[in-house]
C-alpha cells in the first residue's frame, strides 16, 4: 500500500487528496495543515466582512470529519510540518505540544503563498494592521471592527483582494482610503482600463492615492505616514501589497528554486527530488503565451494542478501546460477582468503588437437595461495571434473574457473571432457580440483598412504636426475636449469636408470609437490622411491626462503671488486631518472623499483654485469639476511647495 502525505490543504492540496482517493482506494492519504481549516473558500473571505456572505460556516467547504467520512482521508489540522528528511523519506510534525515523524512514499507540497508585509517604522507597535489570507485572519479583522467601532479604514495595495476589501469595508459603513504604489489601481490592467475602476471607487466615496506608498506608522498604527510626508488617520488598516511563495519548508529540504523563491517543478509537478511533488501558489509555472517562468497565484490553476499531480502519482500522465492568468474582480457596480498579457508586457515580449478598443452593449441595445462593455484586445498585427484581453463593464464582462481566454488556450487568432457563434436572444446578447466586434476591429488593423494611434502616443503625434479632429456633438465637446482640437460633428462631416486640408494629417476621436471609425472611413475615401485615436474620452477624463485635456495649472509660487494681489476662491481637497495640520490662508476644505456628494454647493460663476498636498488629488478634483461645468485651476506642487505662512 502506497503512503502519500500532503502538506497544505485548501485548493491544491485538497484537490490532490480527493482525486487520489477516487483513483487509489487502497492508498493511505494524510493531509497536514498548520491552520485550523483545511478546506475553506479563501476567495470568499472579503465578502463576509460586509455580511454579503452572511454565514461564516458557509466559507468552510469541508471538515476533517466530512473528508474522513466520504473519502477516508486522514486530515490533521493545526499540524505544522517543520522539516523534511529526503534521505529517510520522513517529515517532522508539530501538533500542540507534541513532535512526531511520519514516513512517506510520495510527498506533495501545497504550502500556498503568504502575504508580503514590508518592513516599516512603527509597524511592530501597530495593533490595528491586518492581512487577509485565511479564516483566522478574517476573525481578527471582524473582532477589530466590532471592538473598536472603527470609522475609517485604509487598504494598502489595490490588487484584487485590496479592492474587494475596500468595497466591503465601505458596505460595512467605514470611510475607506486606498494607497497604491503603482501608477494606477489594479496593476494587472493597463492604465486606460484601470481608470474606470478608479472612477468607480471614487464614485463610491473611496479616496485613492496612486504613486504612493506607506512608509511608517505612528500612534500604534492610528496614523499612517505616506511617502510624500502626508498623514492618514486609520482605525483599521489592511495590508494587501501582494503575496510570495511559502517555501521555507522546501528550502530546508534542499529542493531547487526559481524566481522570487518559487519551487521549481517539471511538467509532471516533480521537484528536484522525484518523490516530492509541489502544486499551487508556491510553484514556478510557465506563462503559456511567452513560455517564460512565472508565479501565478489563482484558485483555478491551483485546483487543476492538484488534480493533475494526483493523476501522475496514480499512473495517468498529465503535463502542466502552464497558465495564462485569467482573473476578474467586482468593484461595486463594475466588473473588471483580464486574460493573458497586458499591452505593456506584450510589447516587452513581442514585436508587431497591436491594440484595439471597442465599446459594445452586453445585450441587445433596444432591450431594457443594456450596459456598455469596454473591451481591449491585444494581438499580433501580422499573424493575428491573441496575446491578451481586458474588459470593464457592469454585466457580461466574465462571459467575454472567458471566451477570449478559451480562444487563447485553443490557439485561435483574431481571424477566428468574427466566426465564433454565440447564443443570441435580446435579453442575453447581441447578434454582433462584443467579441465578434473586437475581431472585426482587429482585422481592420491587420488588413490595413484602418490605422490607429494609442492614447499614450498622442502628444508625440501632435508634436509632429498632426491635428486632432473631434467628431462628437457640440454639446459633448462643451463638457470637455482636447486642447487645440478641431470639432466637426460626424453627421456634418460629409458636408464640411472643404474645411479640412487633404495635405494635413489628422487623428480622429469620439467618445467610444464607433463614430471615429465611421469618420475615418468617410475621410480616407475622400483622400485624407487619417488615423483613429485608440482611447475613450471617458479615459481622458478619468485618468487626468492634464497635458491633453484643458485643465489650467499654476505653481504654488504663482498662487502665492495671485493671493497677494486679489481674493481667490481656494479649495483644499485634502482630508480634514491634513487640513487641520496646516493649510494655505483663505483655503476652504472640501475633501476629495466627499466630492461626489458635495461639489454641487459650488458656484459655476466663480473660478476655483484647487490645492492638495502634492498636486495629484487636486488634479483629480480639477478634472472632475471641469466635466461638471466648473471653472478650475490646479495648483501643481500643492501645500508641500507653499513657502508662505500656513493657517491652523
Amino acid at each position: 500500500m502506497i503512503k502519500i502525505l500532503i502538506v497544505g490543504g485548501v485548493a491544491g492540496g485538497m484537490s490532490a487528496a480527493t482525486r487520489l482517493r477516487r483513483l487509489m482506494e487502497d492508498a493511505e492519504i494524510i493531509v497536514f495543515d498548520k491552520g485550523p481549516y483545511v478546506s475553506f473558500a479563501n476567495c470568499g473571505l472579503p465578502f463576509h466582512v460586509s455580511g454579503e456572505i452572511s454565514e461564516r460556516e458557509s466559507l468552510i467547504v469541508q471538515t476533517p470529519e466530512s473528508l474522513k467520512a466520504r473519502f477516508a482521508i486522514d486530515v490533521r489540522p493545526e499540524s505544522e510540518v517543520v522539516a523534511v528528511d529526503t534521505d529517510k523519506k520522513t517529515i517532522t510534525v508539530c501538533y500542540a505540544d507534541k513532535v512526531y515523524e511520519e514516513s512517506y512514499d510520495k510527498l506533495i507540497l501545497s504550502p500556498g503563498a503568504k502575504p508580503v508585509v514590508p518592513q516599516m517604522v512603527g509597524l511592530d507597535s501597530a495593533d490595528n494592521v491586518f492581512v487577509l489570507r485565511n479564516i483566522p485572519d478574517l476573525d481578527k479583522i471582524l473582532n477589530a471592527l466590532n471592538d473598536t467601532k472603527a470609522k475609517c479604514a485604509t487598504v494598502i495595495g489595490a490588487g484584487f483582494i485590496g479592492l474587494e476589501m475596500a468595497e466591503n469595508l465601505v458596505k460595512k459603513g467605514l470611510q475607506v482610503t486606498i494607497v497604491e504604489k503603482a501608477p494606477h489601481v489594479l496593476p494587472t490592467l493597463d492604465e486606460e482600463m484601470a481608470a474606470f475602476v478608479k472612477d468607480e471607487l471614487t464614485r463610491n466615496g473611496i479616496t485613492v492615492y496612486t504613486n504612493q506608498s506607506a512608509k511608517a506608522f505612528k500612534d500604534n498604527g492610528k496614523v499612517i505616514i505616506l511617502e510624500d510626508g502626508s498623514e492618514l488617520l486609520s482605525d483599521i488598516t489592511i495590508m494587501s501589497v501582494g503575496v510570495q511563495p511559502e517555501s521555507n519548508l522546501a528550502k530546508e529540504a534542499g529542493l531547487k528554486f526559481g524566481m522570487r523563491g518559487g519551487i521549481l517543478v517539471n511538467e509532471y509537478y516533480q521537484t528536484s527530488n522525484p518523490d516530492i511533488y509541489a502544486v499551487g501558489d508556491a510553484i514556478i509555472v510557465k506563462q503559456e503565451i511567452t513560455g517564460q517562468d512565472a508565479l501565478i497565484s489563482l484558485a483555478s490553476p491551483a485546483n487543476r494542478q492538484g488534480r493533475q499531480v494526483a493523476d501522475n502519482i496514480a499512473g495517468i500522465a498529465r503535463q502542466n501546460k502552464g497558465s495564462i492568468g485569467t482573473a476578474i474582480v467586482r468593484v461595486f457596480d463594475l466588473a473588471a477582468a483580464s486574460t493573458g498579457l497586458s499591452e505593456r508586457i506584450a510589447r516587452q515580449q513581442f514585436e508587431d503588437v497591436a491594440v484595439v478598443h471597442t465599446t459594445s452593449k452586453d445585450h441587445a441595445s433596444y432591450y431594457p437595461n443594456a450596459s456598455d462593455i469596454v473591451l481591449k484586445l491585444i494581438f499580433n498585427q501580422k499573424t493575428g495571434a491573441i496575446y491578451g484581453a481586458q474588459a470593464v463593464g457592469q454585466k457580461g464582462v466574465d462571459k467575454r473574457i472567458d471566451i477570449l481566454a478559451t480562444a487563447i488556450k485553443a490557439g485561435l487568432t483574431v481571424d477566428d473571432l468574427p466566426e465564433l457563434e454565440f447564443t443570441y436572444a435580446p435579453p442575453f446578447g447581441s447578434a454582433k457580440d462584443p467579441v465578434n466586434m473586437a475581431g472585426y476591429a482587429a482585422l481592420n488593423i491587420m488588413e490595413g483598412i484602418s490605422e490607429n494611434v494609442q492614447w499614450y502616443a498622442l502628444s508625440d503625434e501632435l508634436a509632429k504636426g498632426k491635428l486632432l479632429l473631434d467628431v462628437r456633438t457640440r454639446e459633448e465637446v462643451s463638457r470637455g475636449h482636447f486642447a487645440n482640437s478641431v470639432n466637426i460633428p460626424l453627421d456634418e462631416l460629409r458636408d464640411r469636408l472643404a474645411e479640412l486640408d487633404t495635405n494635413q494629417e489628422y487623428i480622429i476621436s469620439c467618445h467610444s470609437g464607433l463614430r471615429s471609425y465611421i469618420g475615418e472611413r468617410i475621410l480616407k475615401q475622400n483622400g485624407f490622411k487619417i488615423q483613429i485615436l485608440m482611447v475613450l474620452i471617458s479615459f481622458i477624463v478619468l485618468s487626468n491626462q492634464r497635458r491633453l485635456f484643458m485643465i489650467k495649472t499654476i505653481t504654488a509660487r504663482e498662487l502665492q503671488e495671485k493671493i497677494s494681489k486679489k481674493k481667490l476662491h481656494l479649495l483644499d481637497v485634502r482630508e480634514k486631518v491634513e487640513y487641520a495640520m496646516g493649510h494655505v490662508p483663505t483655503a476652504v476644505n472640501l475633501p476629495l472623499s466627499e466630492f461626489v456628494s458635495s461639489y454641487q454647493t459650488l458656484d459655476k460663476d466663480k473660478v476655483y483654485h484647487i490645492i492638495c498636498q502634492s498636486g495629484s488629488r487636486s488634479e483629480q478634483a480639477a478634472v472632475f469639476l471641469s466635466q461638471q461645468g466648473y471653472q478650475v485651476v490646479n495648483v501643481a506642487g500643492g501645500t508641500s511647495a507653499w513657502t508662505g505662512v500656513l493657517e491652523y
